[in-house]
């Protein structure tokens, strides 16, 4: 069902990438970031090569003999500091095997920062300090750059949105797809178990009996509730992550863009902020892609196992999670299985925990179609396995 919308041309691919990777040690955008695997390859690179393969399977499974060629429109959602550092990356790298026409760039706003007391803070004398709106920017930015008629016009009918901070990300997933379009809902979101209490991620409830589902935030949850135990489960009570893996129907994308216009919803973030006095200490309203939720009359939740789809990239090589290292061997170890599973062997001059080999993405979406290449053979790790 998913790879049949897909060959139809009804699904498009909205990337949330407005922010720098400055918490990775780096001012480019995080998309640029190379996290350590055997290709060098960038983030933004993986994905596009997944968004290649999923071409591939659609083609493959349809077997039409049409002579159209088949595409996945790739929105990119930058913000005025990343915008022209993004767009140098993908067109020097000539869109990374995508079709020049079948990517488009657009930005996110931006909103004023502010004191404590409420003051506006002043980056020079005469211009106000402003920072990106948040990921929740897309709605308007969506409307505003009429991006929203184009997908129509473009005859796309769902839109698969994520953030670029997740090295596993199954970009364009023709499974989520499926189940997203059999559930009939509005929008939909993979989710993974919680793996402790206090781990920094949004937790999906349901506000009230009855009431829509929605996601709030880590730091706006009483910590009392983020390790309270559901006691028929023994599980945490709200243990649901958000991971900012969407599905939405383009309807349901411009009731939002409406609606959020005129009711819109902000998060406070506490941050340093370059003024006129050196760094101050004061806060960035930030809107997130999540508030939208509440605005569905239907949402579903697909569980997905954490090791095979989130491997996020926030905080420099050092710290003690979600950092680049970690990334990496998430997904060299995710790849060493598939091959193993392919009738495929490994040698390592180092242990396997801290190895392992990468399967390009122009081989394999999800460990697919790899006997070929696999079985039988012996690959030394760390590899990469291409065509």
């Amino acid at each position: 069902m998913g790879l049949k919308a897909i060959h139809d041309g009804k699904l498009a691919v909205l990337l949330l990438s407005g922010g720098q990777g400055t918490r990775l040690g780096s001012s480019d955008p995080k998309g640029c970031f190379n996290i350590g695997l055997p290709s060098g390859k960038s983030l933004f690179q993986l994905q596009a090569e997944r968004i290649l393969c999923v071409q591939r399977l659609a083609a493959q499974f349809t077997n039409d003999g049409s002579a159209a060629p088949l595409q996945i429109h790739w929105y990119i959602m930058t913000s005025p500091f990343t915008d022209e550092a993004t767009r140098k990356f993908v067109e020097s790298h000539k869109y990374f095997g995508l079709e020049a026409d079948q990517v488009t760039f657009f930005q996110q706003g931006t909103i004023p920062c502010v004191s404590g007391d409420g003051r506006y803070i002043m980056e020079t004398p005469y211009r106000v300090a402003k920072a990106p709106d948040g990921n929740g920017g897309v709605y308007s930015a969506l409307k505003s750059s009429r991006l929203l008629e184009d997908m129509a016009t473009r005859g796309v009918k769902y839109v698969d949105c994520y953030g670029v901070d997740n090295a596993l990300v199954r970009v364009a997933d023709p499974t989520f797809l499926g189940y997203f379009i059999d559930k009939g809902v509005a929008s939909a979101a993979k989710v993974v178990r919680k793996a402790y209490p206090q781990e920094k991620v949004g937790v999906f409830v349901r506000r009230g009996k009855g009431g829509p589902l929605t996601v709030v935030e880590y730091s706006e949850m009483d910590s009392s509730l983020s390790s309270a135990i559901n006691q028929q489960t023994g599980r945490l009570r709200f243990c649901w992550s958000n991971v900012c893996l969407h599905m939405f129907t383009l309807d349901f994308l411009n009731q939002v863009a409406n609606g959020l216009e005129k009711d819109s919803i902000y998060h406070l973030a506490e941050k340093k902020i370059p003024s006129i006095h050196g760094q101050t200490v004061g806060f960035k309203l930030e809107q997130f892609v999540f508030d939208a939720f509440p605005y569905a009359p239907s949402t579903a939740l697909f569980e997905v196992l954490r090791e095979e789809e989130f491997a996020p990239v926030k905080n420099a090589n050092g710290s003690n999670f979600d950092t680049p290292d970690s990334a990496r061997l998430l997904v060299l170890r995710l790849h060493t299985r598939w091959v193993v599973a392919a009738g495929g062997f490994l040698t390592h001059s180092v242990p396997l925990y801290a190895t392992g080999v990468e399967v390009s993405p122009l081989c394999s979406y999800a460990g697919e179609n790899l006997e070929a290449i696999c079985r039988g053979r012996t690959f030394h790790a760390p590899c990469e396995i291409s065509f």
